[in-house]
């Protein structure tokens, strides 16, 4: 047998592991199948069992060059016009910019934005977790500088506990600057999505000898936190991506993030997704960005992502029925 046969014989079989068998196909069974498909012929296949059993996957490579250079000088120039000060990725000290701040609603910044979120491999293994019908939530940065607090670890689905099985929300985190633990790293820990909860006290980061209402009045001091030894949570796994990485997990995944141990800012893209029965966190489609949205008419799937497909939300003049009937059946239309 040819390396080619083979090759594609164990494509054919990882897929079929996650392919109902079913007598009759029901729209949901459909979009299985696109999606499946989708995610064979980016050459992701791989990447779901990864989804499964440690509820994230890593797709090296993802963003040119190009455009994460594109992407991380946007993200730059919104942090100047907000702080006021130049911010040198490279040499930047806590003094320029200290610990984490989110930085809002980049869609419309730079048109890199729209042209990421349209990533072939990651909206591939997205609509794996949320189905074709899944909305973009939101899209920021997690813009850290030196010093501060690490990222609490969390799982982004929110409501009461036990969480589904199946994924409500999901996440692909791009590195536009290197990930290491001394930079600052994305942490995740392995398996937590089959916990369907969020993580207790005792398996989050701890401040050995301060309270959490003390480390919070401490974080109203500039620089107070940046002295403060902490202790990683137990299971952490450190995230060490090379710019243009990818990624992606279910939303029940706990995750976090290291402490900035070194100068310079860590720049990363958040691309939150959620099923359309979910509020997303940024309003879009009934926003003032029709430009935006003329320029990718030709891109069906771009308006679905920013609300244009979803039924919920009408005014006086009542619901669109022509929108209820695309309303999603299953896990994966």
């Amino acid at each position: 047998m040819s390396t080619t046969t083979a090759s594609k014989r164990a494509s054919h079989d990882a897929m079929s592991m996650f392919t109902p068998k079913i007598a009759r196909s029901s729209p949901s069974d459909e979009a299985l199948r696109r999606t499946l498909g989708s995610v064979a012929a980016l050459g992701l296949t791989d990447h779901l069992l990864e989804l499964e059993t440690q509820g994230y996957t890593t797709v090296k490579g993802v963003l040119s060059p190009d455009r994460v250079e594109r992407a991380k000088a946007a993200i730059l120039r919104r942090v100047e016009r907000k702080t006021g000060r130049r911010i040198d990725p490279q040499t930047a000290v806590a003094a320029d910019f200290s610990g984490m701040q989110y930085v809002p609603y980049l869609l419309y910044d730079d048109p890199v934005f729209q042209e990421i979120l349209l990533e072939p491999g990651p909206l591939a293994l997205i609509s794996y977790l949320l189905g074709e019908s899944c909305l973009l939530s939101s899209m920021g940065c997690h813009f850290r500088g030196p010093g501060g607090m690490p990222l609490f670890v969390h799982a982004d689905t929110n409501g009461p506990a036990p969480y589904p099985t199946a994924s409500m929300v999901a996440n692909c985190n791009y590195a536009l600057t290197p990930y290491s633990r001394e930079a600052g790293a994305l942490a995740m820990f392995p398996g937590s999505h089959r916990l369907r909860r969020q993580p207790t006290a005792a398996e989050n980061f701890t401040a050995p000898g301060f309270k959490l209402s003390e480390l919070s009045a401490k974080g109203r001091e500039p620089g107070a936190l940046d002295d403060i030894t902490w202790i990683d949570p137990p299971g952490a796994v450190t995230m060490t991506l090379d710019p243009g990485d990818a990624v992606i997990w279910h939303g029940a995944t706990w995750h976090g993030g290291f402490r900035r141990e070194l100068p310079g800012v860590r720049v990363n893209l958040a691309a939150y997704f959620c099923r359309p029965h979910i509020t997303p966190q940024e309003r879009h489609f009934d926003t003032v960005h029709q430009d935006v949205l003329d320029r990718h008419a030709n891109e069906p799937r771009f308006a679905r992502l920013l609300g244009g497909d979803v039924f919920n939300g009408w005014r006086e003049d009542g619901p669109d029925y022509a929108k209820a009937a695309k309303n999603p059946r299953g896990l994966f239309d």
